[in-house]
């Protein structure tokens, strides 16, 4: 694929995007495509004079990721790009929003439905940050510095998700090339110079989110994952002047659900994963 074809797709998403009001494609995806990363699959539907009609992504993981120019919906083109990402080995397949007509594609194609990814929005002044655990210090991502112990901390967090849980050096370093990324909103917890804990903030678009927290292992049930989200939270809505913030969530995971609720975020829309029946 080349510049001029990425720049197609990446127009097509935007459109897709306004007409929707939310990504089709992945924060993830939408990397892979700019980066032409050698381990995702992309497919595109156009009709007889060329014009790109669709675009699906399959990752390494075999997920997929489909969308149809909102001008030339409801002519069949989903179901057939649909088709042919599973005919290229797709085994599950994103419809972000609860998009009803990816729904229903998905149901006519007998997916079935395997993850629910809620995200969470929350309005209102920042919370007071708790004391910090004793011995434990706070400071500022360094680009450069602290990838390494950062990536071996967010890899203990989320040994059982394996989504976040196998970030890699590359990973980090797109997302520092992102213009959105912001070391200043990046917070990193440490005891005895080890790192063992972070929140990392993002603004894109006018909004706030909590992008990732996580702390190790050795620190669980110290209360620092509190302190750590109510740090972010003071940084989004004080420093940044951002009353509105958002995270994602696993329907499955109600620990965090409950956390995040007693927080002050509730619903805002659900993000579904449907895959091939065993």
């Amino acid at each position: 694929m080349d510049t001029a074809e990425r720049e197609e797709i990446a127009a097509l998403l935007t459109r897709a995007a306004e007409a929707d009001g939310r990504q089709a494609v992945s924060e993830q995806g939408r990397l892979a495509l700019r980066s032409g990363r050698a381990d995702v699959n992309h497919l595109t539907s156009r009709d007889e004079r060329g014009a790109l009609l669709g675009y699906a992504q399959i990752d390494a993981e075999w997920g997929a990721e489909l969308v149809i120019d909102p001008a030339r919906r409801r002519e069949g083109h989903g179901r057939a790009l649909l088709q042919r990402t599973l005919n290229s080995g797709a085994r599950r397949l994103w419809a972000h929003g609860g998009h009803p007509g990816a729904t229903r594609l998905a149901e006519e194609f007998g997916l079935v439905l395997v993850r629910e990814l809620r995200q969470l929005r929350r309005t209102a002044p920042a919370p007071t940050v708790p004391p910090l655990p004793e011995g434990i210090t706070v400071r500022t991502f360094e680009p450069g510095r602290d990838e390494e112990a950062w990536l071996k901390v967010n890899a203990a967090a989320f040994a059982h998700h394996p989504e976040q849980g196998s970030w890699t050096r590359r990973d980090i370093e797109e997302r520092e090339a992102e213009s959105w990324f912001d070391p200043n909103g990046f917070f990193l917890a440490e005891r005895g110079g080890e790192l063992v804990g972070f929140h990392w903030t993002k603004v894109e678009g006018g909004l706030g989110e909590v992008y990732v927290v996580g702390v190790s292992p050795t620190e669980q049930g110290s209360g620092l994952g509190k302190v750590l989200t109510a740090i972010g939270l003071r940084h989004l809505g004080d420093d940044r002047g951002l009353p509105t913030v958002m995270l994602y969530v696993d329907a499955d995971n109600p620990a965090a659900l409950r956390v995040y609720e007693k927080a002050g975020f509730t619903v805002h829309e659900v993000d579904l994963m449907f895959g091939v029946r065993d």
